[in-house]
């Protein structure tokens, strides 16, 4: 087989990355960076559109998140997010949103890249189900519950104290279920995630986690809790963020990243992971695993090298994350 041409025939998607925010000037992979042009391909950063393009990647998901200093404004903030990937979208006919997997096997076959909207972290929502569905009607088809920080819908993995979520978290996630919008389980504490798992009626995803028993951060899923989310019949995405996946920056590879992959899988089984890469994200410090969407076919390549068969590469690689979408 060869690999770079298996590649290019998956239908790869990403459930996870940042740059919304290079694009409005505030940058978590190059703090202090200006503005960043999607559509012009970088030497800085993780991701744009021609890298997409070379890295052979059919649906990137944009995360729509604010930060700490700007959550007080978190609803307006969001749709001010979704205002400047939109202003992309009217530039090119290249790059264009998609709603689910239906939408993303017809922008690959017209040969563009499809866009999924997520929002990491529900600040955004207040306490109103309304803004829930004033989001969806902007075409957000997936929502993590909570960022690392406590709010109105639960607590997040490092806020302090007890605690899973509240009963406004849990409204949010039924009405989730019913507007058909994926909920995303990365970032919640262990005990908002057990609840969240032991209420799903429909598949939960983590979007951007990985293995707890080869990197021991509490942002990584232990197991029992990989175990469950499978057992919704959603799927855990692994990072390349280098803090989850090795503690030691000099530690962390590509081969450190297969070896999250290969404990999960043995965990899991080949239906119920995917690819979330956090790209722009995190700083190069903690180390690399790659340097941009544009390395993706080396990842394709290092599965295979490893001795992964290519209906599980498949999987991972995007059609796991379609089901979900479908």
């Amino acid at each position: 087989m060869d690999p770079d041409a298996f590649h290019r025939s998956l239908t790869v998607v990403d459930g996870h990355c940042d740059t919304v925010l290079d694009l409005v000037g505030r940058s978590l992979s190059r703090p202090g960076g200006p503005p960043r042009d999607f559509l012009e391909r970088g030497s800085s950063g993780h991701l744009d559109l021609p890298r997409l393009v070379e890295g052979g990647v059919a649906c990137q998901t944009m995360a729509l998140f604010v930060e700490d200093a700007l959550v007080f404004d978190a609803t307006a903030e969001t749709h001010r997010l979704i205002d400047a990937l939109e202003s992309v979208f009217e530039r090119t006919g290249a790059f264009v949103p998609a709603k689910d997997a239906t939408g993303v096997r017809t922008a690959r076959e017209a040969g563009k890249v499809a866009a999924l909207l997520s929002i990491e972290g529900g600040e955004c929502l207040g306490e109103s189900l309304d803004e829930l569905r004033a989001f969806h009607a902007r075409g957000v088809r997936m929502l993590g519950l909570t960022w690392n920080r406590a709010n109105a819908l639960g607590r997040g993995v490092r806020a302090p104290g007890p605690g899973g979520l509240t009963d406004f978290g849990r409204r949010v996630v039924r009405e989730m279920e019913r507007l058909d919008m994926v909920v995303d389980a990365s970032h919640l504490s262990d005990e908002a995630l057990d609840e969240l798992v032991a209420m799903a009626e429909r598949p939960v995803v983590a979007s951007h986690s990985n293995a707890r028993a080869v990197c021991p951060d509490d942002r990584n899923l232990d197991d029992a809790r990989a175990e469950a989310i499978a057992r919704t019949g959603g799927l855990v995405a692994l990072t390349f963020a280098g803090a989850f996946v090795d503690a030691d920056p000099a530690r962390v590879s590509l081969d450190r990243y297969i070896d999250h992959f290969e404990r999960l899988l043995a965990v899991v089984g080949p239906d119920h992971l995917g690819l979330g890469s956090d790209f722009d994200g995190y700083t190069d410090a903690y180390g690399v695993v790659l340097r941009s969407c544009a390395a993706l076919p080396e990842l394709t390549r290092a599965l295979l090298a490893r001795g992964h068969a290519a209906d599980t590469v498949r999987k991972f690689m995007g059609e796991n994350w379609l089901r979900i979408l479908g």
